[in-house]
């Protein structure tokens, strides 16, 4: 979409402020578009129990799930809402409006809409930090443990340790992160979670559902990622 909208600004001598509007254009036409695609956006900037946990990913489109994940979701954030009153799931990296197929990088498999990741849920001490996350867009604040993966391979498991220190000082809220796995290991729609292993030792998960994706790709203890069956 953002090529599209270049395409359109190079015609033009103010080549930034046509830019802008094109990609202004576009984006609210995609609101209208994407469910002809069968996509639809997850919401932005409500008060809902589900929400997206940064502007960043609206305005980038990277919102946008098959409707049978959004349902899942909801479900998801419903039922900790019901659990844990004043419980907010966050929601980070969907897929893109069209096109299957198409990648949403850094990621490896988000590409059809049937993928989301989550926020965790934090606390400060042992207070729930609702809507709080440790980093600025949810990803790249790890949980540190043991990994079973070697430091040579070619690979996405980026550690970041010199952005560490600047976190945001909260742990990962037991309770809700136990019963948010729990949920997604034990719904019929939900095909597979990718959480690192010390994590699903850590909140005592025992589903085989819940896997580890991998030493290739991107480290998964600061993110939940869930899919669904096609």
């Amino acid at each position: 979409m953002g090529g599209i909208a270049w395409l359109i600004a190079i015609r033009f001598r103010r080549r930034t402020v046509a830019f802008l509007m094109a990609y202004a254009v576009v984006w609210l036409a995609s609101l209208w578009i994407a469910p002809v695609f069968g996509r639809v956006p997850l919401p932005c900037g409500s008060q809902e129990a589900l929400r997206v946990q940064s502007w960043v990913y609206c305005v980038l489109n990277r919102n946008y799930v098959v409707p049978e994940l959004r349902d899942t979701a909801f479900d998801l954030a419903a039922h900790l809402s019901h659990e844990f009153p004043g419980t907010v799931t966050l929601a980070l990296d969907g897929n893109f409006p069209f096109v299957d197929g198409f990648p949403l990088l850094p990621h490896l498999s988000h590409d059809d809409g049937r993928k989301l990741d989550l926020a965790f849920f934090y606390s400060e001490g042992e207070a729930y930090m609702p809507g709080r996350v440790r980093s600025p867009v949810g990803y790249f604040a790890f949980e540190q443990g043991v990994s079973q993966c070697p430091e040579t391979l070619p690979t996405l498991r980026w550690n970041l340790a010199w952005l560490q220190p600047f976190m945001a000082p909260l742990v990962p809220e037991p309770k809700r992160m136990k019963a948010a796995l729990d949920w997604l290991a034990n719904d019929h729609r939900v095909r597979r979670v990718f959480i690192e292993p010390h994590l699903k030792e850590r909140f005592e998960i025992h589903s085989d559902k819940i896997a580890f994706q991998g030493c290739r790709a991107a480290r998964h203890d600061d993110h939940i990622h869930f899919e669904i069956h096609q």
